[in-house]
């Protein structure tokens, strides 16, 4: 079994230090303590389940999903001590805490035990929509239990034909003459669609009413519980589990609606719109399950480098732990340097986010929510590489982190679709306005010793950034999706590494462990890692072209 140590004093360093959190009810002190308890729900209680889980899996026997041994459990622990309210307004029972401290307490329920974590996210995600789009009624109805958790949220938007084209969803919602309507079709990927460890489950539906416009612009968004409100089942029922790569401890579901009964949320014809609340929550927050596995891969192959004895030191020629080698000591630098990387995006944009800085977090989410989950793919594999042969052996328990981690790219949107998302809606429609206005802040957190490797970087992305908008005014899409993939990299890279360089300046003269370990990890990123950028911006301006001209597909 796999400890797992949450990394809280590096959450309070980014939070305290670095980043400039500041809240008159939340000092060092107050935070400490909610980061301490939060850690101990995470390592003895959901940690301990993470293995199980993925060797256990769920049960589905007409209709009904039983959760892995002890997942019941840990669900009603996290509930009982208020974890499930922490950012979410008092005045429906949660506890009116920031988002900059909400994240650091999620990061350890999905670095603790992953597939855990994804029920409370979705249930965030749910939250979101109805507390922005919902009717009163509604938000009275729903949100108090949804933040206790008592009850929880699901999305249901994609369909076996749509994929993430939801242009061509074709369930339907048609009026009951009941102030309610009718859903019929069938909804796949759904996390969390039907399970044993809350009272109900309520789902968040797109479907289409019988006059709505074709493709996207026919899309409503619907709230489906899986128990009515005088306590009988609605029509709704999981008739399928999906067998993954990964995170076999969550249920994916494939759900039938049967002319269930369900509720409009908001204006007809505006789901889409209403989706995005909660895509782009959940956005930031895939991100951040991309930093908190990543963590969790990099604790364990460290734990494993440290004890694993194989080759001798070339000096003394006595035996030494695989942790003295060159070759292992770069993968696990590497390892943690783009894990703090990720976790100071993580941190910025959900400071970005409790600012109310809207241009702000339109920009990082995409780099949050694509570098952070590639990185942790990257990060996952390495910790296999650390274990060596024993890696590529389930026993060892890296090859878990590797698989669970691969779904992360793909989630709330493919890496590819975050690529288009920061080229087409957060670039050009401004004209690289809120692009530029990061890329400025991000040279103030560069310290003046760094400044100089970092001019190149700033000055071919700036480069970049001007390209996108001019392939985009000459109505050259084709360009603009080649260039978009690689100058995301590059920008996440940079932000990273801009961002690690605050954290050196932030130490001071510190000599303490900590300090000695974060300027390390800051370094090694800086001169390894951030070298990177400049071949995918390259890529972006040059190589795009190349891209354009591809046949034969």
């Amino acid at each position: 079994m796999s400890e797992y140590h949450p990394p809280i004093e590096d959450m309070q360093f980014l939070l305290h230090e670095v980043l400039g959190f500041a809240h008159e009810d939340l000092d060092r002190e107050t935070t400490q303590a909610v980061l301490e308890e939060a850690a101990r729900l995470a390592s003895e209680v959901l940690a301990p389940l993470n293995a199980q889980g993925d060797k256990n899996g769920n049960m589905l026997k007409d209709g009904v999903v039983t959760t892995g041994p002890g997942f019941k459990e840990a669900y009603a622990r996290y509930c009982e001590g208020g974890w499930n309210a922490v950012p979410f307004p008092p005045a429906y029972g949660g506890q009116g805490l920031p988002w900059a401290l909400a994240f650091p307490v999620q990061e350890m329920w999905q670095g603790a035990n992953l597939s855990f974590g994804l029920c409370p996210l979705l249930n965030q995600g749910a939250v979101e929509a109805i507390l922005h789009h919902g009717s009163h009624a509604q938000k009275e109805h729903y949100l108090p239990r949804l933040i206790a958790g008592t009850w929880t949220g699901t999305m249901n938007l994609t369909e076996p034909q749509a994929g993430s084209d939801l242009g061509l969803l074709k369930t339907r919602a048609e009026p009951d003459g009941a102030q309610g309507y009718k859903i019929t079709g069938q909804k796949i990927f759904i996390t969390y669609g039907e399970h044993d460890m809350a009272e109900n489950i309520i789902h968040l539906v797109l479907a289409r009413l019988p006059d709505a416009p074709e493709d996207v612009r026919g899309i409503s968004l619907f709230v489906v519980p899986k128990i009515l409100e005088d306590g009988t089942r609605n029509h709704v029922e999981c008739i399928g589990l999906e067998h993954k790569l990964g995170i076999h401890a969550s249920p994916t579901c494939t759900m039938e609606f049967s002319g269930a009964r369900g509720y409009l949320i908001g204006e007809a014809h505006q789901g889409l719109k209403y989706m995005f609340t909660m895509m782009n929550n959940a956005r930031l927050s895939v991100g951040l399950q991309g930093v908190a596995i990543a963590e969790h891969a990099y604790q364990h192959a460290l734990a494993y480098a440290r004890e694993r004895v194989q080759g001798k030191d070339y000096k003394t020629g006595q035996r030494v732990s695989i942790a003295a080698h060159t070759d292992v000591k770069r993968m696990l630098l590497s390892m943690r340097a783009q894990v703090e990387a990720g976790r100071a995006l993580a941190i910025e944009a959900v400071l970005a986010l409790d600012a109310g800085d809207r241009a702000r977090v339109d920009v990082m989410t995409p780099i949050v929510k694509a570098w952070c989950t590639d990185m942790a793919v990257e990060v996952a594999s390495l910790g296999v590489q650390v274990f060596g042969g024993a890696g590529f052996i389930e026993e060892a328990g890296a090859a878990q982190f590797y698989r669970d981690a691969r779904i992360l790219p793909i989630y709330e949107g493919t890496n590819g679709i975050q690529a288009l998302d920061f080229a087409f809606r957060k670039t050009i429609r401004d004209g690289g306005a809120a692009s530029r206005e990061y890329i400025q802040t991000l040279k103030t957190r560069v310290r003046a010793e760094d400044a100089l490797q970092f001019e190149a970087h700033f000055t071919a992305l700036e480069n970049t950034i001007a390209a996108l908008v001019e392939a985009g005014n000459q109505g050259n899409h084709d360009l603009v999706e080649a260039m978009a993939a690689p100058a995301l990299k590059a920008l996440g890279i940079i932000a990273g590494g801009a961002l690690l360089s605050a954290c050196i300046a932030a130490l001071g003269e510190r000599e303490d462990d900590f300090a000695r370990q974060k300027r390390q990890s800051a370094e090694f990123f800086i001169g390894n890692i951030l070298p990177m950028a400049a071949g995918h911006l390259a890529a972006a301006l040059q190589g795009s072209q190349i891209l354009c001209q591809a046949e034969g597909f």
